[in-house]
Parts: C-alpha cells; sequence; structure tokens
C-alpha cells in the first residue's frame, strides 16, 4: 500500500518544540513505516523521517517568517495532489484547503479534522461531505452537519514522557498563551491555591499575554519559561504537582493533558470540549466548571494515585493504539472503494500487531 500524509508546514515536521498537529503526523507516519506501509510524508524540508520526504518549502513559515504562507501552503498542497494517482491513499492534516483540491486525483482522501478554528471553514467541509472522507479526534468535536468515518483519539510516544513517582512542588501551564487555553484563569487559580506558577508555552496572543500574563510574572510565584522542547517540556510535566487546563473553548483534543497523565501528574481541567473523553475524573484528575471548583480539585490532588495516570495513558493513548486505530479506518475505506487487495494487505498487517501495539 502506498500512502501519502500531508503534513501543515507551520513547523517542521516532527517539531522542534510547539507543533502539535505535525507530531501526530509524525507519529503515525514513523508508525505506518514500522507496520511495513510504503509512506510518502509531504512536509518541510528540514523534516525527520524514515518515510520518502516530499518537500518544496524549505522551513516552516512559522520558524521563517521570510517564508509567505498563502504562496508556499498553494505550493505544498498542489504539489501533493498533482502526483496524487501515484498513490492509494492521501490522509490529509492540513485542514480544509486541500479538500479544493480533491477533484485533481482519482486517489481516496482521508482527512483528520483537527478542529474547526471557527464556523466559517464548515462550508468547505460540508461542500466535500461524501466524496472524502472524515475522521474526528474526538467525539465532542464533531460537527453535525458532516459524516464521520471514525474517531481517532491522539496517541503520544511514551518513551519521551518518564513515569515521576512523587508531585512536585509547582503548578503547570503548558499551552498557548491565549485566552482559549485560559493562562489568566490558571494565575488566578495558583494566586488562590498560594502554590508557584510556571507557565511554558509559545506567545500566540501578543496583546493578551501584555494584559493578562506579563504583569503577574515576578520570577517566584508565577514564572514563564518559553516555549517548552521535549526534555524541558518531560521535566515540567512530570516534576509538576498538577497541570492547570483552564480552558475557555471547546477543545478538540488536547496533547499537553495526556502527556502530563504519562509523567503521572493529574490535572484540573475545565469541563469543556474533549476533557471528559481524556481525564477520568477523581481518577486521573478533575473536571471543574470554574476557578473556585479548581481549586478545591487542587486541595484533592494527593488523593489521586500518579501510577493510575500513567496506566490510563498506556491504556488508551498511545502512538501505537492511534496508528492501528487509523490502519482499521484505511481498511474500512479500501472496502468501500472496492479494493480487496488492499484489504487483504492491511488484514495481514493488522493481524501481527496486539491491540495499541506492534509485534
Amino acid at each position: 500500500m502506498k500512502l501519502a500524509l500531508l503534513a501543515p508546514i507551520a513547523w517542521r515536521t516532527p517539531p522542534r518544540h510547539y507543533g502539535p498537529w505535525e507530531t501526530v503526523v509524525s507519529l503515525i507516519t514513523e508508525g505506518m513505516v514500522e507496520r511495513g506501509l510504503d509512506v510518502t510524508l509531504f512536509a518541510t524540508a528540514d523534516s525527520i523521517t524514515r518515510a520518502r520526504l516530499w518537500a518544496v518549502c524549505p522551513r516552516g513559515y512559522e520558524e521563517d517568517k521570510s517564508i509567505d504562507p498563502k504562496v508556499w501552503e498553494c505550493l505544498h498542497i498542489s504539489e501533493c495532489f498533482e502526483h496524487g494517482d501515484e498513490f492509494d491513499l492521501i490522509h490529509n492534516h492540513f485542514d480544509f484547503l486541500p479538500l479544493t483540491y480533491t477533484k485533481m486525483t482519482r486517489t481516496p482522501v482521508l482527512t483528520t479534522i483537527h478542529g474547526f478554528s471557527s464556523p466559517k471553514i464548515l462550508p468547505v467541509y460540508k461542500k466535500y461531505n461524501g466524496r472524502v472522507y472524515y475522521v474526528s479526534i474526538s467525539d465532542a468535536d464533531r460537527s453535525p452537519e458532516l459524516t464521520y468515518i471514525a474517531t481517532v483519539h491522539h496517541g503520544i510516544d511514551l518513551r519521551l514522557f518518564e513515569f515521576r513517582a512523587q508531585p512536585g512542588d509547582y503548578l503547570l501551564f503548558f499551552g498557548r498563551i491565549h485566552h482559549d487555553k485560559g493562562a489568566r484563569e490558571a494565575i488566578e487559580i495558583a494566586r488562590r491555591f498560594d502554590m508557584r506558577l510556571v507557565i511554558a508555552g509559545i506567545i500566540q496572543d501578543e496583546a493578551y499575554f501584555k494584559r493578562w500574563v506579563e504583569p503577574e510574572l515576578d520570577g517566584d510565584k508565577v514564572i514563564y519559561v518559553g516555549s517548552a522542547g521535549p526534555q524541558l517540556r518531560n521535566q515540567l510535566l512530570g516534576g509538576a504537582y498538577a497541570l492547570l487546563h483552564p480552558i475557555n473553548f471547546a477543545e478538540p483534543f488536547g496533547l499537553s493533558v495526556v502527556e502530563a497523565m504519562a509523567c503521572g501528574t493529574p490535572v484540573v481541567a475545565f469541563r469543556r470540549g474533549s476533557m471528559p473523553e481524556i481525564i477520568r475524573d477523581g481518577v486521573t484528575g478533575f473536571l471543574c466548571e470554574s476557578i473556585e471548583e479548581a481549586v478545591k480539585a487542587l486541595r484533592r490532588i494527593p488523593e489521586i494515585d500518579r501510577r493510575e495516570c500513567r496506566r490510563w495513558v498506556e491504556e488508551r493513548f498511545t502512538a501505537d493504539r492511534m496508528v492501528n486505530d487509523y490502519l482499521h479506518v484505511y481498511r474500512q475505506i479500501f472496502e468501500r472503494e472496492g479494493r480487496p487487495d488492499l484489504v487483504a494487505e492491511l488484514d495481514s498487517i493488522l493481524a501481527k500487531c496486539a491491540p495499541g501495539r506492534p509485534e
């Protein structure tokens, strides 16, 4: 089976620090290579992969501001679809824009919808509903106006996250500095609980940062450490008393939540979006409705068994499980497309894979 994976080009695949979509694409790509598929990754030229790398864009446009996003997105996407007939399946992780190229090829297209940045993009998904296949990354993020072939929760590479049996003495906010992610609320929760707060993440909204975050930074009770790469991320997540995730939007998934639990760190999150699918309330953290509830939940963190947090991720949110889920999705697509040869090939691959983990 010849598989094309279309990655975003905001960041390198895998990213050096921030880049959740690129992280997921990398894990899927490498997992499919491990299982013996003939994989081509369409990504930036500096990307790292064991698959065949096909690139027209030299670097991520968020890392090199001389690269015009619209120009290079068009070149990147068109390069994939102009060669689309060379593949058995195109797996799109580039949001809605590639859908407008799908009539350039007879190859079936699967799009993982990583969330809806705005209701304004829904008309594109609706236009191609039925022509392409859609996967949601949580049940909470499904649009009733679209048809989905499956929900596939993200998975992580557990080897990158070290389990810590003992909690640390600080709270952690790990995510984009933006109203949606709730950095302001995290500061207030930490202040009321009277515990030091470490903030890590890219500044996505400069005005928000300057108004609500920067004035609170004192180098002691509230600290900002910038965007964290893999090593620092592992240290920060594992060393925290708890991860604060007081989101102000219906978040489609939340990789940092899973990553924290993989380190054994419980999560206190607002009950929005996918959080009830990701956090086991009272076992791996607490789901709250307000700042007041979050403060009360923090007092209950000693009730949480950090080993249960790790076990929860091992059972439900590994990269191996995610890759195997996508293999099942590919099989469904080829059944519908009338490709018994590829169904048989995937059956053979799946037979060699234990649930959630390759042999």
